[in-house]
């Protein structure tokens, strides 16, 4: 759900006022009859149009088209030169021209091509012109009166016609290409990416432009379809802030899938990895204090535990917050003096875990937090111990190593699909059934004008 900033609106604008006021008019020239004096000649040239100003703007939403950008009370200055033949007398100046009460309509048509970008295009202009006043200066001022009206009229179809002409070109070679911007895949990593393309053309209604984007992670190695349907959001009619998106359990749950499935979601653990000031060694002197077995059969050997997902992780979402269970079979293994690996023991272990999403810089950041841990044996190579004789010491494995190795990797985030030049401020999170609703205001970077 999109809601228009102020900063771009302006930004656009600005840009409109620069093209506008580059735009070329053509010389004019003509013939016309007065009655008593006969044909009149003349030439208009070297139009320079200094200025074109746009004081009063605003975007409105139209259902089913897109945008509707009208710009009042607009005004425009333009030198030039005038020369004109009446018989035998001929005369020549410069004048100038005030363009005022300048109203401009544009309509955007939004749309998507078939690499799911969005398209903008203009469906229709007017420009509607009241006021033209036109100073001449020159040597016979009754001359001036004979063809000012032929001028006016002239220059306001002329003018009328050209803004729209620049309009389209403006749109065409300056928004379109910006809005190809959009990212409709992002590389996340050396493992996964995110499809971030439309699904369907943008949506205007008479209170928001929704737009409707795949959200799927998927694996750079090989990319396979996702075994379970994206779900429906249901916006709730919050319009606090200028954007909204909108997060589905999908959209994590794919990254979950995608990550399994590139083979990502195994951790390695030895001694080397556990902090100094825990207290222990991972190493089967410490583990014999609860399986006595292990000091006869591997006496003080260093060990390695590898902790693997069977399936993907599988999260939900609900007003409390972000909710999952994850099963993780962590095999421990004894290094031999060969440096080979001996089969300990196979645990599978449970816990409730819950996340604390945010965003920064433009990127869905997480911190996890690990709930008690619970443990079964699946398979044993020492014979049988009370599993429940290691829940402490698992514990303190995972808070110390796993546990900060994900949230480092969640603290760089994910980014969110936005065009190139766009901030997000004043965040809002919050949770609802099978979606996460990020909400913020939106700056627009200008780019430097040279």
């Amino acid at each position: 759900c999109f809601s228009s900033s102020p900063a771009a609106h302006q930004q656009g604008i600005a840009i409109l006022e620069k093209e506008l006021a580059q735009l070329k008019l053509p010389d004019i020239s003509g013939d016309f009859r007065i009655r008593h004096v006969g044909k009149v000649h003349y030439e208009i040239s070297r139009l320079d149009l200094r200025s074109f100003n746009l004081p009063y703007s605003r975007i409105s939403l139209v259902p089913n088209v897109g945008l509707q950008v009208s710009i009042s009370n607009a005004f425009a200055e333009v030198d030039g030169n005038w020369r004109v033949k009446i018989y035998f007398i001929r005369d020549h100046g410069s004048f100038g021209l005030k363009v005022e009460n300048v109203y401009i309509k544009i309509n955007l048509k939004l749309g998507s091509n078939a690499a799911g970008k969005p398209t903008i295009d203009t469906s229709d202009c007017s420009t509607r012109i009241s006021k033209v006043r036109v100073y001449f200066w020159g040597k016979f001022g009754w001359l001036y009166n004979l063809f000012y009206g032929a001028v006016e009229s002239r220059f306001r179809d002329i003018l009328e016609s050209k803004v729209c002409e620049n309009v389209v070109t403006s749109v065409r070679g300056e928004l379109q290409p910006y809005l190809q911007t959009l990212p409709v895949t992002a590389r996340i990593d050396d493992k996964a990416g995110i499809d971030y393309s439309l699904v369907a053309p943008p949506t205007a209604t008479a209170q928001s432009l929704d737009v409707d984007l795949k959200g799927e992670f998927f694996s750079l190695a090989h990319r396979s379809t996702v075994p379970f349907p994206p779900l429906a959001l249901a916006f709730p009619p919050d319009h606090d802030r200028m954007v909204y998106f909108g997060a589905s359990s999908y959209f994590f749950n794919t990254a979950g899938f995608a990550y399994h499935a590139a083979g990502a979601l195994v951790f390695e653990i030895t001694d080397s990895t556990i902090p100094k000031d825990t207290g222990f060694r991972l190493n089967t002197s410490t583990f014999s204090a609860f399986i006595p077995q292990l000091e006869k059969m591997y006496p003080d050997m260093p060990m390695k535990l590898r902790l693997s997902a069977p399936s993907a992780p599988f999260l939900n979402i609900g007003p409390e917050g972000l909710l999952l269970k994850p099963v993780v079979d962590i095999q421990a293994y004894a290094i031999l003096p060969s440096s080979s690996l001996a089969p300990l023991f196979l645990l599978s272990l449970t816990s409730n875990v819950s996340a604390v999403i945010d965003v920064k810089s433009g990127h869905i950041v997480g911190n996890l937090t690990v709930g008690r841990l619970r443990l079964s044996l699946k398979h044993s190579d020492v014979g049988t111990f009370q599993v429940r004789m290691l829940q402490s010491l698992m514990n303190t494995i995972a808070s110390f190593t796993l546990l900060p190795r994900l949230n480092e990797r969640l603290a760089e985030g994910f980014p969110l699909p936005l065009p190139d030049r766009i901030q997000l401020s004043n965040i809002l999170v919050r949770f609802h059934q099978n979606f996460l609703l990020l909400g913020a205001d939106v700056r627009y970077q200008p780019r430097e004008w040279r």
